[in-house]
């Protein structure tokens, strides 16, 4: 497909394949400006839960416009009936890759990203959007084009997103009938089929990625997919600041709180996930989040060059990713193709 047009841009190269498909790098020949373009496997068109998820993650984008969200830009079929999407090019790094790369993430980071992300949630839950499949590899990391010491998360991947004003043809089952999703990053609720999951599913997602970047690993692993789901039922996290002594424990309880086993028990919402994040800072790292350019200052004990301050007014303007499933033993979603390359593909 190199040298097709895909609407008002032209393929340049492949940039990776996948299990959904293909994404190439296309231009703009006017204006100049590069983007992705995702491109479904044709033979999958027959499928209508890939042909869904795939349709999901404009309409998803599209009905949530929010600076930490994968811009779609267009959408649109081939001339042979092949569906894609056109998408902001992302150049940074994905968070399981910061992760593998510093095995703990510095808390000043930890909590200024996983602010930036309550934030995408909080403006997706709005519109009655539930992610479903948050995890490391569906957070990306880019620079400020503000300030290039300046970090921004941008969340990918609404594919399996319940989104409760459009039509989601039923269960949203992968091939062999499991619920979509990647386990190690779960609800209870999820990993029990609830059909009334709500945000407080990505709430829960959001304490396990916590607790992996503060400790470098997920609360729970295990080589069965069974043991893993008794786990997010009936086992209890270890407190990350009994495992780290330098973590406050007022971090540690936040994360707890979102681990919680019953939703209800849980922050009610991403905004109040963002609320307590700020409050249990305290007095030194610099958070500021799109939606709130208000500054919670405090002092975090063992935190040194992860402390510098970062910046999330401005949407950045370039990106593009497709989904994988981190935890490879029990990912449920479809395999994509990784690269060497600070691009990531679908």
């Amino acid at each position: 497909m190199i040298g097709q047009r895909f609407g008002n841009y032209r393929a340049l190269s492949l940039l990776g394949e996948g299990g959904m498909g293909a994404v190439y790098l296309a231009e703009h020949p006017d204006i100049g400006r590069r983007v992705a373009v995702k491109v479904l496997r044709p033979e999958l068109i027959k499928d209508p839960q890939l042909l869904l998820r795939f349709l999901n993650e404009a309409r998803a984008a599209n009905a949530i416009r929010h600076p930490n969200i994968l811009e779609i830009l267009d959408s649109g079929t081939t001339p042979e009936g092949t569906p894609y999407l056109v998408m902001e090019l992302l150049e940074g790094e994905v968070l399981s890759g910061r992760i593998r790369r510093l095995t703990k993430v510095p808390l000043a980071d930890t909590l200024e990203f996983s602010y930036q992300a309550a934030s995408a949630l909080a403006a997706a839950h709005e519109k009655g959007i539930i992610h479903r499949d948050l995890k490391p590899d569906n957070l990306f990391i880019i620079r400020d084009p503000a300030d290039a010491t300046r970090e921004r998360i941008k969340v990918l991947d609404f594919g399996i997103a319940k989104l409760q004003t459009f039509p989601t043809g039923g269960g949203m089952q992968t091939r062999t009938g499991t619920l979509m999703g990647t386990p190690v990053y779960m609800s209870p609720e999820q990993c029990l089929g609830t059909k009334t999951v709500d945000q407080r599913s990505d709430i829960y997602a959001m304490g396990v990625i916590m607790f992996e970047m503060l400790s470098g690993r997920p609360p729970f692993l295990s080589e069965g997919f069974g043991e893993l789901v008794n786990m997010h039922l009936n086992v209890r996290p270890r407190p990350l600041h009994e495992i780290d002594p330098t973590i406050p424990q007022a971090i540690s309880d936040v994360v707890a709180k979102a681990l919680e086993k019953l939703p209800e028990a849980r922050q009610r919402s991403a905004s109040e996930l963002q609320l307590d994040i700020r409050a249990a800072a305290g007095r030194s790292i610099v958070i500021r989040g799109v939606s709130s350019p208000d500054l919670v200052s405090a002092t975090i004990p063992g935190s040194t060059a992860g402390a510098r301050q970062r910046a999330t007014e401005n949407a950045f303007g370039s990106g593009t990713t497709m989904s994988s499933g981190t935890g490879e033993r029990y990912a449920t979603t479809l395999p994509v193709a990784r690269t060497s390359k600070s691009r990531r593909v679908l």
